[in-house]
């Protein structure tokens, strides 16, 4: 497997870490190649790349890959081309990393032996650029098979290349740890606990849509729907955050506003899920997300726009709502969860729901994946 993993942070991670558990288990030898170089420190946008705990005893962890020196995916490439292992399995992301994992994909594939696999997240960026497309073409087209995640990454990866892909919706994510007492979570956060708290959680970037959800909240704030209610911002500036202080400032919702801008640590991810009543997730463009699986994992309601493969995976009326990622719905929406019967409701359908999202399935979809690319019975 190569991609994401200990020391490096975040969902990519865990979920690299969680397919290898799996096919350890099922009896796999399973090793991750991680990176030396992940990206330059210049072009990350956010405080740190890694984690200073300890790397997990039961993962054979390899730092191996350097994402921007040639040589390096060279040697890798040969590497593996001599080992002759039966999968790469590669998580791809972004088209920064095409040119590093393109040239190890075929390079190791050149012994006949090895297939080259993906469990891919995105084809077309989210913040595009004039490289997106030739990089993208030349990773893509060294790849024996796919297994993508929502049908619009489906469709994108049509007009790339015509290898076999499978669908896995995004399993939950399962290493944060289950709900705690909502009380407690408030106190271990410094929140108010008589108050209801509405969760904007992750990476913050300008697709996600924070100043459309300041700008909803701010209207429903002037028809006298937030009462007792705070908007919990937690996540990471992935860009400048001065334009969301004075939005804030602007429309005097200093009041109203908790923000936690620091990138959340793992164990701490539980306490923001159980003291929040239901997330809103307010993209003006999406695959999918990670983070509607922690919260399917909390047993939490969202509310999400309907782009991308948001609506598939948060159904409308079911686990949620979906509305359109303009100001005026996403008030509508927001305000139909302040209904306690409507997010009870919802509680019920998102439990229900969550049954959809398994690991195994995925390693199933993987592994039907390399039989038929193989050419197995």
């Amino acid at each position: 497997m190569l991609g994401p993993a200990h020391p490096y942070r975040g969902g990519l991670a865990a979920i690299m870490e969680t397919l290898a558990r799996i096919f350890q288990r099922r009896g796999a030898d399973v090793r991750i190649e991680t990176f030396t170089v992940q990206y330059p420190s210049f072009l990350f946008p956010g405080e740190s790349q890694t984690v200073d705990t300890p790397p997990p005893s039961d993962l054979q962890i390899v730092r191996s890959v350097n994402t921007v020196n040639p040589l390096n995916w060279w040697r890798v490439g040969s590497r593996l081309r001599r080992e002759c292992p039966d999968v790469v399995l590669l998580k791809y992301w972004t088209p920064f990393m095409a040119p590093c994992f393109g040239s190890i994909a075929r390079l190791a594939r050149r012994n006949g032996h090895t297939k080259v696999l993906c469990q891919i997240d995105n084809v077309e960026p989210h913040e595009h650029h004039i490289i997106d497309r030739p990089f993208n073409r030349y990773f893509l087209r060294a790849v024996d098979g796919f297994v993508y995640m929502s049908e619009q990454v489906h469709r994108e990866l049509a007009a790339y290349t015509e290898a076999p892909a499978l669908f896995s919706p995004h399993p939950m994510f399962e290493h944060f740890g289950g709900p705690i007492d909502r009380a407690e979570a408030c106190a271990r956060l410094g929140l108010d606990p008589s108050c209801g708290y509405v969760l904007f959680f992750g990476l913050i970037r300008e697709y996600k849509g924070l100043d459309l959800l300041l700008d909803a909240w701010a209207r429903l704030k002037d028809g006298g729907c937030t009462a007792g209610r705070k908007l919990l911002i937690a996540g990471e500036f992935y860009t400048d955050r001065k334009p969301y202080l004075e939005q804030i400032e602007r429309m005097e919702l200093g009041d109203d506003v908790v923000l936690h801008d620091h990138f959340v640590a793992d164990e701490a991810v539980k306490n923001y899920f159980s003291a929040a009543d239901f997330l809103v997730l307010p993209y003006r463009t999406a695959t999918q997300s990670g983070v509607t699986q922690i919260a399917y994992r909390f047993g939490a309601p969202m509310v999400v726009t309907d782009v991308g493969g948001l609506p598939e995976i948060v159904p409308d009326g079911r686990a949620g709502r979906v509305c359109r990622p303009e100001v005026g719905a996403l008030a509508e929406a927001i305000g139909q969860l302040f209904d306690g019967e409507t997010l009870r409701q919802l509680r019920e359908g998102v439990q229900r729901e969550s049954r959809r999202f398994s690991w195994d399935e995925m390693c199933n979809r993987i592994e039907e994946l390399y039989t038929r690319v193989a050419g197995c019975s």
